[in-house]
């Protein structure tokens, strides 16, 4: 990062926050579940493949997709070769990742979802104690735990998501509960990846409604293509209530098209995304457009800047699995202690540039950030 950056504006805050934090250099103290993310917890099976196996699977070598009957095959073969299992899931990385990056106090970060009760889900309870956030899923007995292919190529992955036990959230089985909600109330902001736009469109609406309604921070992720395309009257339902919108470059080329936005430019698609219509007029929207290698586009009310990312050699990029995730956790971070947005958008492409370097959304015990 240039140690120049652009000033960006903080998120207004309410009265009752300005209060409670009067000045930008006032710490913001930090309680449990001041971050609230819900989505689907997956258990992601890596390994390194060729063209053929692809191609054998209609893969794009840096997709996301939600696996078809097509794809049963392939994990079948996958687990046949050299892999490694992490716990993934886009938001539950995102929380993990963020948690990684406050340190203390531990479960300042909250993740909801299903997950089978099964061996993996097993695995997943553990691994989310191990990232000290304090996940609570709802678990069936209808399907196992949902897992991710992530099949990759030099420094590109193509993501295939058999959904299964995750694809089962049940808002009034779980959201609804008394104890639950009061988690929700807890949180001052909250973080969905568009993926659980496929799953429960009225989970996030309570959320995001209640967000708005408290003046609260709603993010959400565009997460892929075909979010955009396929689940668009799911996304238009909840984006008046988005406060912080995410997405990288193929992801707002595909929101544009559906928007008829009639640009192919990524500030003047962050502008147009900025300007659509919202339900919380307190504050104003944010857009976050990432482009890999190539600078960040950050997009408010009255101006868009860019942002350089970190450079890195590209020897030293071991896999792209949770760069995105990583550079929203990093970004959450900062977000939850009110910092201001060049800082949430410094330590975003940190987090993803430690990533990038490791197996997996996996990280060293402590960050190097400041």
């Amino acid at each position: 990062m240039a140690s120049e950056e652009p000033k960006a504006k903080k998120l207004k805050l309410s009265e009752e926050e300005k209060k409670e934090s009067p000045t930008k250099q006032t710490p913001v103290k930090l309680s449990a579940n001041s971050l609230f993310g819900m989505g689907n917890p997956l258990l992601d099976i890596s390994a390194v493949v060729d063209k053929n196996f692809l191609d054998k699977y209609t893969l794009k070598p840096n997709d996301q997709i939600l696996a078809e009957d097509k794809h049963k095959a392939l994990f079948d073969e996958l687990v046949k070769l050299k892999v490694e299992y992490h716990a993934g899931g886009a938001t539950q990385n995102s929380i993990k990742i963020a948690q990684w990056m406050i340190q203390e106090p531990h479960n300042v970060g909250t993740f909801f979802g299903c997950i089978g009760k099964d061996k993996f889900g097993e695995i997943l309870k553990q691994k989310a104690e191990e990232a000290h956030i304090d996940a609570h899923y709802y678990e069936q007995d209808e399907e196992p735990t949902g897992s991710c292919a992530a099949c990759i190529t030099g420094d590109n992955r193509s993501l295939v998501a058999n959904l299964a036990a995750a694809n089962c959230y049940k808002k009034d089985k779980h959201l609804d509960l008394e104890e639950n909600w009061k988690l929700v109330e807890k949180a001052k902001v909250f973080y969905i990846a568009g993926f659980f736009l496929t799953v429960s469109l009225e989970s996030i609406l309570k959320v995001a409604k209640h967000a708005s309604e408290n003046n609260k921070i709603f993010c959400l992720n565009l997460s892929a293509p075909f979010i955009c395309q396929f689940f668009k009257d799911n996304l238009m339902q909840v984006m008046p209530y988005v406060d912080v919108l995410f997405g990288n470059e193929t992801e707002a080329a595909a929101f544009a098209k559906e928007q008829d936005f009639e640009t192919k430019d990524i500030k003047e698609i962050a502008k147009k995304a900025q300007a659509l219509p919202k339900d919380n007029t307190k504050r104003q929207r944010i857009v976050v457009l990432t482009q890999g290698k190539d600078q960040t586009v950050l997009a408010s009310s009255d101006k868009v800047e860019t942002f350089p990312v970190l450079k890195i050699d590209s020897k030293d990029i071991v896999d792209t699995n949770g760069a995105g995730d990583a550079f929203v956790g990093g970004f959450l971070s900062e977000l939850v202690q009110e910092k201001p947005l060049h800082q949430c958008v410094k330590a975003a492409h940190y987090a993803a540039n430690v990533i990038i370097r490791r197996a997996g959304c996996t990280f060293p015990e402590k960050p190097d950030f400041n």
